[in-house]
């Protein structure tokens, strides 16, 4: 049996993964992103690419979700989330990853 059969890992979230999905979304209802494209590829592409930027915020408990809750509230923290995430726009705006 391997390791990852042996434990619960659907416990182990990443908070980030929803504050950068969230940020991915309003930044490309902005008009000024209406040039971007939107396939699936660029999309997973832009939010795999913001996440890379940011500081992930994994949790497995209760506990642990309000832990994350109080570092997202960090206006640094938002600060960097937007800026990953307009970056990632913008690399895939540059050079699109689909054919």
């Amino acid at each position: 049996m391997a390791f990852a059969d042996k434990y619960d890992f659907e416990l182990l979230k990443n908070e980030s993964e929803k504050l950068v999905l969230e940020e991915l979304g309003r930044q490309l209802d902005d008009p000024k992103a209406e040039d971007v494209c939107r396939c699936n590829t660029c999309i997973v592409d832009m939010a795999a690419m913001a996440l890379n930027m940011v500081k992930p915020l994994y949790r497995v408990s209760l506990l642990g979700t309000q832990y994350a809750a109080q570092a997202m509230s960090d206006k640094a923290y938002a600060t960097g989330v937007k800026k990953g995430v307009a970056n990632a726009i913008e690399k895939v705006r540059k050079n699109p990853a689909h054919d």
